[in-house]
């Protein structure tokens, strides 16, 4: 009988992916990780050969197209990883009964709500990278029961670029910087993401029987603006030392930095369903930014 790996993660070049590797290693959990050079997700026999061949006890979906702008000019690479991607690992799950947790986004909803969005809350993506994550979504609710899909938002991490690392490189180059502050949304560190998802692993291969399947949200507390999440990073950085004084940020509108892909306004997320049903704590993103930048300085 050949071996199984309880755990096959799949994007672990990405941020939370190589957040979930470093930690799941530092913990001693069985996990295979492959990167997009090793396993293109859009693929379909690509994927059906190695979930076959390794038949995990569990598939973790961090893999997907990020770059919101490009994505307006790149229909087609986005829906392959965002899209295609999750309907072939899901379909490959089912055909091995095989349970799924996939990675999904803020960007799915539309930003005219006036509090945070809900799971209940009808989506109404305002671009091709939040419609490519929405029908990615689909495709794994279509194909697989035993799936629990996590909406993040605002990720930043160690690894890979992100709003942190783009604000600490402007800050080093320029006397001040004018930063977006009408977009409310839940900033979210990459190992908090990370640290949920394994929490998640770990109940479903310990073979509970009860696990409420469906969709979820994760993100960071407090809600903040792009404005106030760079503010505390250049502050946060010059406390440790990472930059050698505090710039003024000068608030700006989104009209004033428009961009090919529209944000939306808000996309802050009530996390009280995922918290509530796993018994987690709710994350704070300031810790996270904290640690991180303390990771950076090394």
């Amino acid at each position: 009988m050949k071996d199984k790996f309880p755990i096959l993660l799949t994007g672990a070049g990405g941020q939370v992916g190589y957040e979930v590797n470093r930690l799941a290693s530092e913990r001693g959990c069985s996990l295979i990780a492959l990167t997009r050079q090793q396993l293109d997700i859009g693929d379909g026999e690509a994927v059906e050969q190695i979930v076959s061949q390794l038949h995990p006890s569990l598939v973790i979906n961090a893999a997907a197209y990020t770059a919101v702008d490009k994505a307006e000019n790149e229909v087609e690479a986005a829906m392959r990883v965002n899209r295609q991607g999750p309907a072939n690992l899901a379909a490959s799950c089912h055909n091995h009964q095989i349970p799924l947790i996939h990675l999904s986004t803020d960007y799915v909803f539309d930003g005219n709500k006036a509090g945070a969005y809900d799971e209940n809350d009808s989506v109404a993506p305002t671009g091709v990278y939040g419609r490519s994550k929405w029908e990615g979504e689909e495709e794994v609710r279509t194909r697989l029961k035993e799936h629990l899909i996590i909406r993040v938002s605002w990720v930043f991490g160690p690894h890979g670029n992100n709003f942190v690392k783009t604000m600490l490189r402007l800050a080093a180059e320029r006397d001040e910087l004018r930063v977006v502050a009408d977009q409310q949304g839940c900033p979210t560190c990459a190992t908090h993401i990370a640290e949920a998802l394994l929490t998640l692993a770990e109940k479903i291969t310990k073979g509970i029987d009860d696990i409420a399947w469906g969709t979820y949200h994760f993100c960071g507390l407090p809600e903040t603006t792009w404005h106030g999440f760079a503010e505390t990073i250049i502050e946060e950085a010059c406390k440790i030392g990472l930059l050698d004084h505090v710039i003024p940020i000068h608030p700006i509108t989104t009209s004033d930095y428009p961009t090919p892909a529209r944000r939306p306004q808000n996309s802050a997320l009530d996390c009280r369903k995922i918290m509530n049903t796993f018994d987690m704590k709710f994350p704070n993103w300031q810790e996270g930014l904290t640690t991180m930048l303390k990771t950076v300085m090394k």
